[in-house]
């Protein structure tokens, strides 16, 4: 039955978290029809919350920390029933939040990280975002590489290149921009972030996330990380911070292929 009730931004995400009466989700599926830019929209944050939960939904299964067991041990019945609540409560919460736009969660649920450990998650957040798009993985594509590169240096002001990796099995698919980081040194604007997409024969797709740094860090080491399904090698090399990101290739892969490009990146 049609309510005539206008289509919001709260139906929008409740239709996209599946909270919605069949009804309503007709409505919006009949309003989205004749709308093609809300619908890629629609589209883009659905993929966005999937990409999102299969990043974070893994540490939903990792033990409780043994201090926090040892405190819950400790407490009276009547305050360890309310610590159940609570973390019940905080379990809650984080369905709700796996649901959410990018920015928010990154605001939300990303604690303070060392300078090169940012970068780390970032770039797992980007690529578990992007990479799983079929029809719009990148702004530009591999067809205009010359635009794009040009177009991303510009951007961030500094010369970027995007390394050859043909020799692994690699070829350009594009790129795109991504909004930048929030640092206080960098002023209240923060410098955007270029990232590039490669694709091998079997499909399996590698990131290469690329931002300018505040200060000359002169040159760190390969660092690895962790981030859900996605394995990170990121390094600082003077003024520019990178991180290759893939969910299908093992560390030993990775670490060959990071070599690779830093080779390519510094003649």
């Amino acid at each position: 039955m049609n309510t005539n009730l206008p289509i919001t931004e709260a139906d929008l995400q409740a239709y996209i978290d599946g909270r919605l009466a069949h009804g309503r989700c007709a409505e919006i599926e009949a309003w989205l029809a004749t709308r093609a830019d809300e619908a890629e929209r629609v589209a883009q944050l659905r993929s966005q919350r999937d990409a999102l939960r299969a990043l974070y939904d893994p540490v939903l299964g990792e033990p409780v920390p043994e201090r926090l067991t040892r405190v819950a041990q400790r407490v009276p019945r009547s305050r360890g029933i309310a610590l159940a609540a609570g973390w019940a409560a905080l379990g809650a919460v984080a369905g709700v939040l796996a649901g959410w736009q990018l920015h928010s969660v990154q605001a939300s649920r990303m604690p303070p990280l060392s300078e090169g450990a940012s970068i780390a998650r970032s770039a797992a957040v980007a690529h578990a975002t992007y990479s799983p798009e079929v029809r719009h993985p990148v702004e530009v594509g591999a067809d205009q590489q010359a635009h794009l590169v040009a177009w991303l240096s510009k951007r961030l002001g500094a010369p970027v290149r995007a390394p050859v990796l043909d020799a692994a099995g690699l070829s350009l698919v594009g790129g795109r921009l991504l909004p930048g980081e929030g640092d206080p040194a960098a002023g209240p604007q923060p410098a955007p972030v270029a990232q590039f997409m490669y694709q091998g024969s079997k499909g399996q797709r590698v990131t290469l996330y690329v931002r300018t740094e505040t200060r000359d860090h002169g040159e760190t080491a390969f660092r690895f990380a962790r981030e859900g399904s996605v394995s990170v090698f990121y390094w600082i090399d003077r003024k520019f911070g990178y991180a290759l990101s893939s969910g299908d290739l093992d560390r030993a892969e990775l670490l060959r292929l990071a070599n690779l490009v830093y080779r390519q990146l510094n003649p």
